[in-house]
């Protein structure tokens, strides 16, 4: 942006349409901290969407009872296990690259395919809704130095009462990044043709036979 080129843009009114967490949002999706800034008023309007998505699935998880139980680690189902090993492995992400890198765009992406992952999760068990509560508030914790002011709001709708500003940074669970089994996708001269689960320790010898002896796999 230059002066001598008026083209420079006014972040007022897009705070006063959209407010100002919007905007610091798409700032700091829009490039990492060192590179040059492409703005771009469709982006400042997917980062508002996604802002809206993210207060939809707390109020619809809050409006439904929310959740304030522990989560049972020892009675998971696989999607259950599932969700909760991505969100501690973008726990674990975002606080290297933010805390490490000191880049923001990647952290925000990943909090961005966890909400997507969260949306399709549509568990209404009691550890469902304490997992899905878990979630949400470790992407509150996890985006408030960059969304303060709508952080701070959803984590009183969470159930909380002291500001989001004074606590600590979400733990990696490594007990939950532990994957017993591995989803292989089995392809026949390039082309997709089956997938199949094994556990994560089987040896390549195990894998092979199983895969050979996929029903889709010998049809061609």
């Amino acid at each position: 942006m230059s002066k001598s080129k008026g083209n420079t843009v006014d972040p007022q009114s897009l705070i006063d349409r959209y407010g100002a967490d919007t905007v610091r949002l798409f700032i700091m999706f829009a490039a990492p901290p060192e590179q040059s800034l492409e703005w771009s008023d469709s982006g400042v309007e997917g980062a508002y969407r996604f802002l809206k998505r993210l207060w939809k699935q707390a109020h619809s998880h809050v409006s439904s009872g929310g959740s304030q139980q522990a989560v049972d680690t020892t009675s998971l189902t696989p999607d259950q296990q599932s969700v909760r090993r991505q969100l501690h492995q973008t726990i674990q992400k975002v606080s290297h690259d933010m805390g490490v890198r000191t880049i923001f765009n990647t952290a925000i992406a990943a909090n961005m395919e966890l909400l997507n992952t969260l949306s399709r999760f549509d568990d209404e068990s009691p550890n469902g809704k304490a997992i899905r509560q878990e979630t949400l508030e470790a992407i509150a914790l996890m985006l408030s130095p960059i969304v303060p002011h709508i952080c701070h709001q959803l984590w009183l709708e969470l159930g909380h009462n002291e500001a989001v500003v004074n606590l600590a940074w979400p733990q990696v669970d490594e007990a939950a990044l532990v994957q017993d089994l591995v989803e292989y996708v089995l392809q026949v001269n390039g082309k997709l043709r089956s997938k199949m689960t094994v556990l994560a320790s089987a040896a390549n010898a195990e894998i092979e036979e199983k895969a050979l002896a996929d029903e889709h796999v010998i049809n061609f």
